[in-house]
């Protein structure tokens, strides 16, 4: 690809909370996320409010050849009109800030769900809660047979 100044390239891996500084993540742990992907580095980037965004699927970073996590390129006059982001820095922080927010609320959505239990008429999760008290009870009246006594 030709050289534009006017783009940056944005690596998923630059987010990643699972590696160090030295092995190429680019934001502080606060801005970091578990197991980036470039879909997700996307929809921070649009709820962030950047609009000139390219995505390339399937791109290996030249320092993890193995891989094809795939980069973003983002224009620079369109970030800092939209944004406010003066670097590249400054924007990966503002992004990694976002995408975290984003799977902080995703997990604390998918606790209230489990947490909720299932919803009337899915048949599919109310049988595997009774199939779990089932077992429970047999295996509260295998005992009750077997003649245990407790003292």
């Amino acid at each position: 690809m030709d050289h534009n100044p006017d783009r940056i390239c944005v690596w998923p891996g630059y987010f990643d909370a699972r590696s160090s500084r030295r092995s190429g993540r680019r934001v502080p742990k606060d801005s970091s996320v578990i197991k980036p992907d470039l879909e997700g580095l996307f929809l921070a980037a649009r709820k962030l409010g950047l609009k000139k965004i390219k995505r390339e699927e399937r791109i290996a970073h030249p320092a993890r050849p193995h891989q094809g996590e795939g980069r973003m390129w983002v224009s620079r006059t369109g970030s800092k009109q939209s944004v406010g982001a003066n670097s590249k820095e400054e924007l990966l922080q503002l992004i990694g800030a976002q995408w975290r927010q984003m799977q902080r609320e995703q997990k604390d959505a998918n606790a209230e769900r489990v947490a909720k239990g299932p919803q009337t008429g899915d048949r599919r999760a109310r049988s595997q809660r009774k199939s779990r008290g089932d077992v429970k009870q047999a295996s509260t009246n295998t005992k009750k047979r077997s003649g245990f006594k407790k003292r």
